[in-house]
């Protein structure tokens, strides 16, 4: 599919371009949320019925491909105290990258799964071409339904999800023509990263693509007249940022010379917070940025080391913000490191 050049409306190239008005970010009251001695990765945020929803991946065995892992879900109504109301996994499967969306009065919880099988899959071992989506919803928060396949996401690796009008949508990255070709993580120049569209949250099909080559991680958001706003990342190279006005099956494609893990875009006020993995001199580390004129103006650094990054975000009633984030810069009593969820408060200095 061609990504053509489009105009945006006024009111998203206002704000992309306000990169004069940016103000500092202080951050306080770091802290750990969770850690059980797993590997505890891959975070998101979200506000639903008054309560606060935290969820992420935690497995036994680490960050690779393993059928032992699980993605928990905790709910706070202050952000301090967290409670884990519900846990699931997918037998013979790998779940990671969980991801919420609110949807027809439900909270859905998504997961993209790789086949793994018994054990513990070899990296040489990893195919883009049996990766399989699946959700839990609830109306309530207290139950949940049982893991569901989503239908039309065979092939497809999926990531996170928004809404627009009466339907919903996902990033899912897949192999071209699902080519046995290639296998591995994603990346690669035959692997594209694709808007999938639903009505139900569960039945999915083929919408338009993010990213024709190189297809990853891609997160994106819809303001109220339409508009798409989307950042994704390019494996290894740096991120692109994408736009586009319904009904998105042209793309405004921009280079950003920043390479980006696990992002994450959100509106904070009238404002794009855009968060993820950064490289440093020092090594990977996780990042926050303001998304103005097609560019990334560095805000912050949060205290992060080694495996980490995959940022979740919610504004709060004051105007302030709440980051989540995990990493593994911290050790045990035994001078282990150790992988957690961590969260902290984001206040906007006043000029």
């Amino acid at each position: 599919m061609r990504l053509a050049w489009i105009f945006l409306p006024l009111g998203l190239m206002s704000i992309l371009s306000a990169v004069d008005t940016l103000p500092q970010v202080e951050v306080t009251n770091i802290r750990r949320a969770y850690h059980n001695g797993e590997h505890n990765a891959f975070t998101d945020l979200i506000r639903w019925k008054g309560k606060f929803w935290l969820t992420f991946r935690s497995c036994p065995d680490g960050h690779m491909v393993h059928p032992t892992s699980s993605i928990r879900i905790l709910c706070s109504s202050d952000t301090l105290e967290w409670k884990e109301v519900h846990r699931f996994s997918v037998p013979r499967r790998d779940t990671r990258d969980p991801h919420f969306m609110v949807f027809q009065d439900k909270l859905f919880a998504y997961t993209g799964t790789w086949w793994s099988g018994d054990d513990t899959l070899p990296r040489e071992d990893y195919d883009l071409n049996k990766h399989l989506g699946y959700a839990v919803y609830s109306e309530s928060g207290e139950s949940w339904s049982e893991p569901t396949q989503l239908e039309g996401t065979y092939g497809h690796y999926i990531w996170r999800a928004a809404t627009h009008g009466e339907k919903a949508y996902l990033c899912a990255r897949r192999k071209r023509n699902y080519s046995e070709q290639e296998s591995g993580a994603g990346g690669a120049s035959i692997v594209e990263s694709a808007m999938l569209e639903s009505e139900d949250g569960l039945n999915w099909r083929f919408h338009s693509l993010f990213q024709a080559h190189r297809g990853n991680e891609t997160a994106f958001l819809f303001e109220e007249k339409g508009s798409l706003l989307a950042i994704s990342r390019c494996g290894s190279d740096t991120a692109q940022l994408g736009t586009a006005v319904p009904p998105w099956t042209e793309k405004k494609i921009v280079d950003l010379p920043t390479y980006l893990g696990g992002p994450m875009l959100a509106r904070w006020g009238a404002r794009y917070l855009v968060g993820g993995r950064r490289n440093t001199e020092n090594g990977p580390k996780t990042a926050l940025y303001w998304l103005a004129d097609e560019a990334l103006s560095p805000i912050v650094e949060l205290p992060s080391g080694g495996d980490n990054s995959y940022p979740g975000f919610v504004e709060l009633d004051d105007g302030s913000g709440l980051v989540s984030w995990y990493s593994s810069h911290e050790k045990n009593s035994d001078g282990e490191s150790i992988t957690a969820i961590y969260l902290a408060n984001l206040i906007i200095e006043k000029p």
